[in-house]
């Protein structure tokens, strides 16, 4: 049972009068919160002793899985000899060892790393830097930013402007001015003529960018922030050609481009920074997720040779920081989750068995309510649909219905943690622990089967 607080309180009670979900509607608990309390591999359990598939890695996070005494240890340790100090002026062991080990991973000159607490610091971060470089170098117009249509990158107030999702924006405008939007690559839904031809798709698409960038006028435009695998509308991957044409644009107008990996770095697609997966170099990556495989709270913006110039001599300062950035716990845990990656070939891994895991999911092709299975390494969407020949998708009640009525409390009843999402058309996502193999990509396929058939007779 979920038991109760050191007070005494029930914690279902406690919870729901004292606990604020993340994302959350508080109403959703008037009937049970639904309470996780240990983990193993890639399963969880529940507060009652129900066993689950950890089909979402937590948040997208938990690449090596749960329960890793190593890492448990290893932040034990630091903990004991160093627990915290600022990276204020200061600087301590862990994160410069794990400094060099990202810029050592990361393409060409991006070099320099600045420590955050999380992914949307990291974005907020790249935004500001972005900014200062190009005052520091005499072009202090440069100022706005291009991202895409339905695109999520992060809770802060700049990276909320960036973030492409109206209804997360609504509620804290106005918001920080100079955001601007172009249309993302869903190939499902690209205009009729471009559907069945990705390569033209992809030229379309980037092209949007570039006439973004002479709309608001290449002078004002600072940065270009784009995810290898956009996460939000689930999961669509570039077109071929699409970043080729995009780092292009950007060097063209003398344009930044950041690639946001909060969640595609850390091999979730394959490689450890994503861009090298889809062959482009940034200017800046920001990262943060599975660098710690969640054991320990940490983020970073990794920036060129470039855009750290203007910093590296004379009085120039970059005024922003974290107090919990690059803590030592964190930065500790961090490189003993690398020695795991490196240990067990979780990068190669995730390349060897990509291919299955998307047959697999390819299965579900064959239900009437899937209208399209898509993404890349370990990172899937499902897109569900009122009507495979037109794709007609559900309207706002049903979606509703579906997903919130049905869908969430049905998978995981069945025995599988995922995500069901509408931030665009409705998906069920997929992002499983790194170490997971066929046995797990057949149970996931099982249960969505299920569910998902039962989804259809509730349309």
């Amino acid at each position: 049972m979920t038991g109760t607080t050191p007070l005494g309180t029930d914690r279902d009670e406690a919870a729901r009068a004292h606990l604020w979900g993340h994302f959350t509607r508080q109403s959703a608990w008037e009937h049970g919160v639904p309470t996780i309390v240990r983990g193993e591999g890639h399963q969880i359990w529940d507060a009652h002793g129900k066993r689950y598939l950890d089909g979402l890695s937590g948040l997208f996070v938990v690449q090596v899985g749960h329960g890793r005494a190593e890492l448990a240890a290893r932040a034990r340790e630091q903990a004991e000899q160093l627990a915290f100090f600022p990276l204020w002026s200061y600087a301590h062991p862990q994160a410069i060892d794990l400094a060099e080990r990202l810029a050592a991973a990361a393409p060409g000159t991006l070099n320099h790393v600045f420590f955050t607490t999380g992914g949307g610091e990291a974005v907020e971060t790249a935004w500001k830097l972005a900014k200062q470089y190009w005052k520091l170098v005499g072009r202090p117009g440069k100022h706005k930013v291009i991202s895409r249509a339905v695109a999520y990158h992060g809770t802060p107030h700049g990276a909320l402007s960036i973030t492409g999702l109206p209804a997360l924006r609504e509620p804290f405008e106005p918001l920080v001015p100079g955001a601007h939007k172009v249309p993302n690559t869903n190939q499902y839904r690209a205009p009729e003529h471009l559907r069945d031809d990705p390569k033209a798709f992809g030229r379309w698409a980037a092209d949007r960018i570039a006439e973004a960038i002479e709309f608001e006028g290449p002078d004002t435009v600072a940065a270009v922030f784009l995810e290898p695998v956009q996460n939000a509308g689930g999961c669509f991957p570039p077109p071929p050609g699409y970043f080729e044409r995009v780092r292009e644009i950007c060097d063209r107008y003398d344009v930044l481009l950041v690639s946001d990996e909060v969640i595609c770095a850390f091999g979730r697609i394959g490689s450890m920074f994503a861009c090298e997966d889809f062959g482009y170099e940034p200017d800046m990556i920001t990262c943060a997720k599975g660098m710690t495989s969640g054991y320990s709270p940490i983020g970073a913006l990794i920036a060129n040779d470039r855009l750290y110039e203007p910093f590296r001599s004379g009085t120039a300062m970059f005024p922003h920081g974290y107090t919990f950035g690059g803590h030592p716990v964190s930065a500790a845990v961090a490189m003993a989750n690398l020695d795991i990656f490196e240990d067990e070939r979780l990068l190669d891994h995730v390349k060897e068995t990509a291919p299955a895991f998307r047959a697999t999911l390819e299965r579900l092709l064959d239900l009437p309510i899937v209208g399209d299975v898509r993404g890349e390494g370990f990172f899937y969407g499902i897109e569900l649909v009122k009507d495979k020949a037109t794709r007609a998708t559900f309207d706002a009640d049903e979606s509703e219905r579906l997903l919130r009525g049905f869908l969430s409390h049905a998978l995981f009843d069945a025995g599988l943690y995922c995500r069901a999402d509408d931030r665009g058309d409705p998906v069920v996502q997929l992002a499983p622990p790194l170490t997971c193999g066929q046995a797990e990509f057949d149970e996931m396929e099982q249960i969505l089967r299920g569910v998902l058939s039962d989804a259809w007779m509730h349309v």
